[in-house]
């Protein structure tokens, strides 16, 4: 049976994706191109930014949540350490990328991927999840993640929607209106589309932009 899909799904497949796109960056990055690797630090800086609201929303709704629909203390402890470990491979990543970003040196870029790769290894929380995605309980903890202030709900759809696949897109559609994601996206998530967005397009072989 295949598993519901929730915005929490959404936003683990968004973590995934910009992992996958530092990694493949850092692999295609020349020595000693620092604008390249400021840009790739301005990335990750927005995804820990992303990931770090994310498990902060988790640890304030979904583990009551969790606890309220009967899982075990131990378990909920067990997720709570992940979440722990998350945390200090965010810190350690995000230390040697500021190296990175200072030398545009291949031997801090490979010190960054293999950093990178030890933040994927990371646990994720939705097995735990997925028993009660249909419930009354996660309804009511996805409508207290959704109440966001527009100055992190904007950038947050920006990302979120940046390259997005269609499966993830047609869920989208049906969670939040396509006209309040487009207005929050591109007014309040204008940052990002500025800033972060141009380097996945830069990867891509589009150029690096200017200005």
């Amino acid at each position: 049976m295949t598993a519901p899909m929730t915005m929490n799904r959404l936003i683990h497949a968004a973590v995934r994706r910009d992992l996958d796109r530092l990694t493949s960056a850092l692999d295609d990055v020349a020595d000693g191109d620092r604008d390249r690797a400021a840009e790739l630090e301005r990335a990750f800086a927005n995804l820990r930014r992303e990931l770090t609201h994310h498990h902060e929303g988790e640890d304030i709704h979904i583990w009551p949540m969790l606890a309220g629909v009967g899982v075990s203390s131990d378990l909920l402890g067990a997720m709570e350490a992940e979440h722990h470990a998350m945390a200090d491979a965010l810190t350690e990543t995000d230390g040697v990328m500021s190296s990175f970003a200072a030398s545009g040196s291949a031997a801090d870029a490979a010190a960054a991927r293999s950093s990178m790769a030890r933040t994927q290894a990371v646990v994720d929380l939705e097995p735990q999840l997925l028993p009660h995605a249909e419930s009354p309980a996660w309804k009511s903890v996805e409508k207290e993640l959704s109440r966001q202030p527009l100055g992190v709900a904007g950038p947050f759809f920006a990302w979120l929607t940046d390259g997005m696949t269609a499966e993830h897109q047609a869920f989208l559609r049906r969670t939040v209106p396509t006209p309040v994601v487009f207005v929050l996206a591109r007014v309040f998530g204008r940052r990002y589309t500025r800033e972060v967005a141009p380097v996945w397009r830069t990867a891509a072989g589009a150029g690096r932009p200017r200005g």
